[in-house]
């Protein structure tokens, strides 16, 4: 079952579902918009083979802060995160995509599934345009649909990207 303004409110107003910082305005129809925060990385072009759960992934990336906007190249892969920070109960789980508004525009964004019990800021992969960007930090940049689990999650989330903040590289 997917997850309506009316339930979204009612699990946030519980505090079964803690979003922080909290703002009306994320609310839509059936899902929560995300904004984006202000650390960003760059995937980089390498000639060297990364060896998938040995190599250090450090050198593959380019991080930084902005301050007011992420000025993104044309063409390029950036990890990105979300200002909110999310804290899942046991019975719910999370579909992410990009608001359509950036899909229109030429972003791209691979599936992502918030899992139950996950807690933690969202890091994204997005693909840009062929053409320059400039994002305003806070933008809405991110759907989140809400859905429930026919029973709530045994074992959940506890993974190496529990309670995470600001982009967060890959971890083996």
């Amino acid at each position: 079952m997917i997850l309506s303004d009316f339930d979204l409110k009612a699990y946030l107003t519980s505090k079964r579902l803690q979003i922080e910082p909290f703002s009306e305005e994320i609310v839509r129809e059936n899902g929560l918009d995300l904004r984006v925060g202000e650390s960003f990385c760059r995937i980089n072009t390498s000639p060297r083979e990364l060896i998938v759960g040995e190599d250090r992934v450090e050198e593959y990336f380019n991080c930084s802060h902005a301050k007011e906007y992420l000025r993104l190249e044309p063409s390029t892969h950036y990890l990105l995160h979300t200002i909110e920070y999310l804290k899942m109960p046991p019975e719910l789980m999370g579909f992410v995509e990009l608001r359509s508004t950036f899909a229109r525009l030429g972003f791209l964004m691979p599936p992502t599934i918030v899992d139950a019990g996950f807690e933690g800021q969202l890091t994204i992969e997005v693909l840009t345009p062929p053409y320059p960007a400039k994002i305003a930090i806070g933008t809405r940049f991110l759907h989140v649909v809400f859905a429930k689990v026919a029973t709530p999650v045994i074992s959940t989330y506890r993974g190496k990207y529990q309670g995470q903040r600001g982009v967060v590289l890959p971890k083996w």
